[in-house]
């Protein structure tokens, strides 16, 4: 069984056929900053056990794009001190993708609330972001990689001792019509108890 939505016209129909575009493939325009407040804003409803909001935002504007790429082949080379020069580009490179950057950070709080449940809400404000760039029109992709688990990059970006990064999320236009992948059908992940 599969539900097909043919417009985007309702709520419904908008997070029916949201996708993400390709991070290295978004052009401009992206959001304004009052877009982005929005975006930003939406993504900080997501479900938050004990209203804890263990998350932060890290807005990356693109004339920090250069200083980020450094951040990153820093945090690289501690590992790899002697990258080859298509690596290093590709580490640069991702800096730089999309119009606008937004990291979100899982911040868990000491709290009775399970820190794996402040890890999911993280997750969610990824989910809701994503779906509020496509609810103003523009494409998300929500990415990770080696420097979500670095902990120089963590570092840099300001995350407190146990900060996780939960996402890299790059916002733009497509720079092509985008392509539906395929997606599980209802009776292969859904059962009744």
């Amino acid at each position: 069984m599969t539900t097909q939505f043919n417009d985007r016209t309702t709520p419904a129909s908008l997070l029916a056929t949201r996708r993400s575009g390709k991070a290295r493939d978004m052009i401009e325009p992206g959001p304004s900053a009052a877009e982005l407040d929005i975006m930003l804003a939406t993504a900080a409803r997501v479900p938050d056990h004990g209203k804890l909001a263990p998350w932060r935002f890290v807005t990356i504007a693109a004339d920090r794009r250069a200083a980020f790429a450094d951040v990153l082949e820093a945090a690289y080379r501690v590992d790899k001190p002697d990258p080859g020069r298509v690596e290093l580009a590709a580490v640069r490179d991702f800096a730089a993708q999309a119009p606008a950057l937004v990291v979100v950070l899982s911040v868990p709080v000491d709290s009775h609330i399970p820190r794996f449940e402040q890890e999911l809400s993280a997750g969610g404000v990824c989910t809701m972001l994503c779906a509020a760039a496509s609810a103003q029109g523009y494409v998300a992709n929500w990415l990770t990689g080696w420097a979500a688990y670095s902990p120089a990059v963590v570092a840099a970006l300001g995350g407190p001792a146990g900060a996780k990064i939960a996402g890299f999320i790059f916002i733009g236009s497509p720079a092509r019509a985008l392509d539906e992948r395929p997606r599980p059908t209802l009776v292969d992940i859904v059962r009744a108890w």
